[in-house]
């Protein structure tokens, strides 16, 4: 069996081009999405004031950007892929477990990226075709999808698959516009939301819902582990873009500076926006693009639903197809390429109900960002130690590429990984079956269900820290 294709092999010395301007320019294009300001309106519904959901979004990314850089020195230095990268902790086919969960976590910010687009063109048909909106369900209720959404979403899921199909260079062009063009689009937000409020001082004003500091405390670590979460994903995959990197420092300073802050800066629209929402229509909307949608004028619908749709789609193909595709070529590299690899990852992303997982505030942050972070964290602990503290940084390159090297382990698993990535999952197993209501709150004690709140902290201490300790005894190098 082959352990590499054209997609999964070094990143040869003089093809690693990337300087600290791209990473920068990759960060701010990445943070300027639909998600990212749903994040801080999320925490605006969920009861924070403007400056406490800032102060959340903005320290969860300089927490995560920690763990990036950590696991992104390996793909500069070695020029790997996140897939490739696994290999050197799980095993040559071990490594296909981490990949296979970060994967399916993408499968399902697609399908949420694409639910977004779909529904701004959804509200486009529907302002200039009322009926549209009328039209007879054709769904189970438990599926929770009207038909005239169902469409779109659909058109939209095609519209994706179009844009694989057609390659890397179609994702470069719609990432310039996006460039160039959500900055302007979230300055004409902010400006709308001053003007609709009668100025800042009235949108700053909103108060906390929160009467004690206790209840602000107990929304604040989960939240902050949301924030974390958001970006686990690729925390873990950073070697997928480092491996272009001309230098260690190139990487590190661009995510360095263009990662938080550009998170915070759009967590800022969202929550003025929101905050104004609460003052001009009564009621909170957390959704920009429901709330694109409660405009009555059809050009200025339709003009701000266009431009969700051509950046929501650029975000989707960059952010949440080209590490996911790698992680499926890895379980057979001869046989899925990229191509076939990002239509995997459309159909799962269909299949996996995203308009269920962004349908309210506190499913975002505690069912579904959570969740997968309480997966993704001990995957980074096990990462960050095995490379660091097992390794001390060596790689024996040539031997990630076949099944005769000291990555083999048993039968191509190294069982030690395994065992310390449940280990880590395991204190988060009663927090998570409690809060999707599996089971009774009073079924665990208190203190074990509030290790949820903590997620992916709790996974990456106890997934690295079992990994350390089994690894060390074995006196593995």
């Amino acid at each position: 069996m082959s352990y590499s294709n054209e997609d999964l092999a070094p990143v040869a010395l003089h093809e690693r081009t990337w300087t600290m301007s791209n990473y920068i320019a990759l960060w701010v294009s990445m943070s300027l999405c639909i998600p990212t300001y749903m994040l801080s309106s999320s925490l605006i519904e969920g009861g924070m004031n403007w400056w406490q959901a800032v102060f959340t979004v903005f320290l969860g990314n300089v927490i995560v950007v920690i763990p990036m850089i950590l696991n992104g020195h390996v793909g500069a230095e070695y020029g790997i892929p996140f897939p490739v990268f696994a290999r050197l902790s799980f095993g040559m086919r071990g490594a296909n477990i981490p990949a296979i969960l970060r994967a399916i976590v993408a499968c399902g910010w697609f399908g949420i990226q694409t639910w977004i687009g779909g529904f701004a063109f959804f509200q486009i048909v529907k302002i200039w075709i009322p009926s549209f909106a009328t039209l007879p369900m054709i769904f189970p209720a438990w599926v929770g999808l009207e038909t005239g959404p169902a469409i779109t979403f659909f058109l939209f899921w095609l519209l994706n698959l179009f844009v694989i199909y057609l390659g890397i260079d179609t994702i470069r062009k719609l990432l310039v516009f996006k460039a160039f063009f959500l900055p302007f689009a979230a300055l004409s937000l902010v400006v709308w939301a001053i003007w609709a409020a009668k100025g800042l001082g009235p949108i700053l004003d909103q108060p906390s819902k929160f009467q004690t500091h206790a209840e602000f405390w107990k929304f604040f670590f989960p939240a902050l582990t949301g924030m974390v979460g958001f970006w686990a994903t690729v925390s873990l995959n950073i070697p997928d873009f480092t491996r272009y990197s001309v230098s260690q420092k190139a990487h590190m300073m661009g995510q360095a500076i263009g990662l938080a802050p550009s998170m915070g800066l759009f967590a800022f629209v969202g929550v003025l926006v929101t905050s104004a929402t609460t003052i001009v229509f009564g009621k909170t909307i957390w959704d920009p693009v429901a709330l694109a949608g409660a405009f009555d004028s059809p050009v200025l619908v339709t003009l701000a639903m266009i431009a969700v749709i051509i950046s929501t789609l650029a975000t989707n193909i960059a952010a949440n197809i080209v590490s996911p595709a790698n992680d499926f070529s890895n379980l057979a590299p001869e046989k899925i390429n990229f191509r076939i690899g990002g239509y995997i990852t459309g159909v799962i992303g269909l299949l996996i109900f995203p308009w269920k997982l962004i349908s309210d505030p506190s499913g975002y942050i505690f069912k579904w960002l959570i969740a997968y972070s309480s997966l993704l964290g001990p995957i980074g602990g096990i990462l960050i130690v095995d490379y660091y503290l097992i390794r001390k940084k060596v790689v024996a390159l040539d031997e990630l590429y076949t099944a005769e090297g000291r990555y083999w382990y048993s039968n191509g698993f190294n069982h030690t990984a395994t065992l310390a990535l449940i280990f880590g999952i395991l204190p988060n197993v009663p927090g998570f079956m409690t809060i999707i209501d599996l089971v009774n709150p009073t079924t665990f004690p208190g203190w074990l269900n509030g290790l949820y709140n903590y997620a992916w902290f709790v996974g990456l201490l106890v997934g690295g820290g079992s990994y350390y300790l089994m690894m060390r005894k074995k006196k593995c190098v």
